[in-house]
């Protein structure tokens, strides 16, 4: 399995560093980690061997191998693998909210400080992931459900329309939150969501196109 690792996450420890809240964000990747080892783990479950893993500013991304196996069935207009992707998508924020669960469970033989932080630290993962902004869970669960519905097509156009709207949605609540707090380093995670939105428009503009020369053509 290659490891990748994005050098922007040096800057964003720069950031934490010099807002002092390289803690935070320590705690965070943590808990990101142990995030994509339940994506792993629930691949492996799947049948599907890991390809690749990228150390990302806001999280880790792990990539697996496609078993051709998998597209010789139809599932209305999919097939199993969109299936296998919803349920990996849903594996690491659901590791997230079980912590929470065990966390609650045993308050008593935690400190404080580290009870609360643990709370923290993974429902802002789980509900962070579960935006239906792709590339994010949310995002990769959204599509994989209007692909068995309505085709790989529609999944992503309404996938990158969807994306786009919450998007503006989340820069409009964060600004809040940022005047609010005066923490600048959520101004840094959405201009870094910015960046994922925009290549991803990039790409669906791209597919768009592709489907366009094959409708022309056929």
């Amino acid at each position: 399995m290659n490891i990748k690792v994005n050098l922007k996450i040096f800057l964003f420890i720069f950031i934490f560093y010099i807002t002092k809240q390289i803690h935070i964000y320590a705690m965070l990747m943590f808990f990101a980690f142990v995030h994509e080892m339940g994506h792993l783990f629930f691949g492996i479950i799947l049948g599907l061997k890991p390809k690749s893993l990228e150390i990302m500013p806001v999280g880790l991304c792990i990539k697996f191998k496609v078993d051709t196996f998998d597209y010789n069935e139809k599932i209305k207009n999919a097939n199993p693998l969109a299936i296998k992707k919803i349920l990996i998508a849903f594996a690491g924020p659901m590791v997230n909210l079980f912590l929470v669960v065990i966390t609650i469970l045993f308050k008593n033989k935690l400190e404080v400080i580290y009870y609360q932080e643990i709370i923290y630290s993974n429902l802002v993962i789980a509900i962070f992931n579960l935006l239906p902004i792709y590339p994010l869970d949310g995002g990769r669960i959204l599509n994989g459900i209007i692909h068995i519905i309505k085709g790989k097509k529609r999944a992503l156009f309404i996938t990158n329309q969807i994306s786009n709207i919450v998007m503006v949605l989340l820069t409009a609540i964060s600004s809040i939150a940022i005047y609010h707090y005066k923490n600048i380093a959520i101004l840094f995670i959405i201009i870094y969501l910015w960046l994922l939105t925009i290549l991803e428009n990039k790409r669906y503009r791209l597919n768009k196109r592709v489907y366009e020369i094959i409708e022309k053509n056929s």
